[in-house]
């Protein structure tokens, strides 16, 4: 029993040190429990999200996952990037326009049927909406439509539903 307490012990601690240190720093895996990205992400697909964003660049389009800026919610949302510090976002006649210019979204389910702003995201922070606008709970109806950098947790790498 000491030979193999001996053996097994620390292939043990490091591969929880190592699962904790991967899970916590690099990437982790989550499922997603609401239809608001619908079509692009489905309910209970699952995501590989990486989350070294100090090593990357956020883009227009890119599924990112965050805290939202709403009061005693901390749960995980999954949303599409739209708004870079800097960009005026305004949502009219179905359509969204960044900076002025009306947005293709040929991932979107079906059209807005809101109008919102225009805003202008702030320094250090973002713009998030779901791509099945008209259900998704997003920065459209958050008291504050901005979520700051500190909340970003990562940005969705594959979704890796449709291997199991």
């Amino acid at each position: 029993m000491k030979k193999f307490l001996k053996q097994w012990v620390p292939s043990i601690l490091i591969g929880v040190v190592l699962s904790l240190f991967i899970r916590t720093y690099v990437a982790e895996a989550m499922r997603v429990p609401t239809d608001s990205m619908d079509p692009t992400i489905e309910v209970n697909d699952r995501l590989v999200v990486e989350k070294m964003l100090w090593l990357t660049t956020l883009k227009h389009g890119d599924i990112v996952v965050f805290i939202p800026p709403v009061e005693g919610v901390q749960k995980k949302y999954v949303k599409r990037l739209m708004g870079l510090p800097g960009d005026t976002i305004e949502i009219k006649d179905g359509a969204l326009f960044r900076n002025g210019e009306k947005l293709d979204e040929p991932y979107l389910k079906e059209t807005m049927n809101y109008i919102f702003g225009p805003v202008t995201v702030p320094a250090d922070h973002y713009f998030f909406l779901g791509d099945n606008r008209n259900v998704s709970y997003d920065a459209h109806l958050w008291p504050t439509p901005f979520v700051a950098k500190d909340k970003l947790i990562g940005k969705m790498l594959v979704d890796i539903s449709d291997l199991f």
